[in-house]
């Protein structure tokens, strides 16, 4: 795969089944470094569904190659951190002068970790976000997603243990960032 180039697209609906299959390969594969049998087994069922909104709202990408979806992401300007979450969770539209925009849901497969897919997509959606007027971004990484997440400028504002539905408890870190860093230079 390292002779293949992974090209950046906003993703089409049918898109659909690929990333979620990614996204529960890329839990299978990477969570255990991170957290017990139990835990990655219910990330994988909870966290990987596919939010279709963000697919539908122009907010989702993929990087593909050869034909294969092997990273995803994405940002939402709706009122959701993250898959597997209900409390407070609803479809209205964040207010970008006062409310973060959402990253959501980034995955990668593990042969093509460490390769800068991750990065780009962030990227894309923070450009994204910036064009409609955001000015703060927030997420809830898993543990695998922080270090990606700090090197691109994001910090904790709280570590905190994520109930999935099935009771499963998960570590997570909420963290943000404004979307015009100070000295951007440091971050790419």
């Amino acid at each position: 795969m390292w002779g293949v180039e992974a090209v950046l697209r906003l993703a089409v609906p049918t898109d659909g089944s690929a990333v979620a299959e990614l996204a529960r390969a890329s839990v299978r594969e990477l969570f255990p470094a991170y957290y017990d049998a139990a835990q990655t087994a219910s990330a994988a069922e909870h966290i990987t569904t596919l939010d279709q909104a963000l697919i539908d709202d122009g907010t989702y990408y993929v990087h593909e190659a050869g034909g294969e979806v092997v990273a995803c992401g994405g940002w939402s300007r709706r009122n959701k951190l993250f898959n597997a979450s209900t409390a407070g969770a609803d479809e209205r539209l964040l207010d970008p002068a006062t409310e973060p925009a959402r990253i959501r849901a980034m995955f990668v497969r593990s042969d093509w970790t460490r390769r800068g897919l991750g990065r780009a997509i962030l990227t894309a959606c923070v450009d994204a976000a910036r064009a409609e007027g955001f000015t703060q971004l927030a997420l809830m990484a898993t543990l695998p997603g922080v270090p990606l997440y700090k090197a691109s400028g994001f910090t904790e504002v709280e570590t905190v243990e994520l109930t999935m539905p099935d009771g499963v408890l998960l570590g997570g870190v909420a963290m943000e960032r404004p979307v015009d860093l100070p000295d951007k230079e440091s971050y790419s």
